[in-house]
């Protein structure tokens, strides 16, 4: 049997940080792009835009404001987005408010959420890039952190970290220590008292 990747693994190996733009303070992969690539990969690929049964329209109302439904089909398998029709600042206008260029624009950003959820440019929403997902991967175990004791070979650089931050909150200095190591709560006092 060949070994092929999946689609979701095919798309995600695709490096698009090329192809990301900049609006403001948010990057954003242009839906021609993310569009192009599926179909080049996957011709059979479709896109649906949702109608409200009620209204006809394309969009949907939840009384005050309203989103719109695109759906993306890649071999199969179809991933559905729901985004908020937003003005130019990124928030949900008022229904009175809605523009036919407002629907457009959310129409074309929540198809390259859909796109993303197949896997091309998932690495815009996660905030950084993804490293191998496959179903062979070795899954990566949390470390665990150690337990602080008296005895352990970093008691002294611990009381030596505490004696130096008393100047900040105990609080402050011990969720830094935490970030390290497990501190049972006697041991909590004690070093509480180094800055007393």
């Amino acid at each position: 049997m060949a070994n092929t990747k999946s689609t979701f693994k095919e798309l995600t190996s695709i490096n698009v940080k090329g192809k990301v733009e900049k609006k403001g303070r948010f990057d954003y992969l242009s839906w021609a792009y993310a569009w192009a690539i599926v179909k080049d990969k996957y011709p059979d690929s479709n896109r649906t835009v949702y109608e409200s049964a009620h209204t006809g329209l394309n969009y949907f109302s939840d009384g005050s404001t309203a989103y719109v439904k695109v759906g993306v089909t890649v071999k199969g398998v179809e991933h559905i987005d729901y985004l908020p029709i937003m003005d130019n600042q990124n928030r949900s206008v008022t229904q009175d408010k809605i523009t036919s260029f407002m629907v457009n624009k959310a129409i074309q950003r929540s198809t390259v959420k859909a796109i993303g959820m197949h896997g091309l440019g998932l690495s815009l929403w996660a905030g950084e890039d993804l490293v191998d997902v496959s179903e062979s991967a070795p899954s990566v175990k949390a470390k665990t952190k150690d337990t602080l004791k008296k005895s352990h070979e970093k008691w002294d650089s611990v009381v030596d970290y505490v004696k130096s931050k008393s100047n900040q909150p105990f609080a402050t200095t011990m969720k830094a220590i935490e970030q390290k190591y497990v501190v049972p709560t006697a041991l909590k006092k004690e070093l509480g008292a180094y800055v007393k």
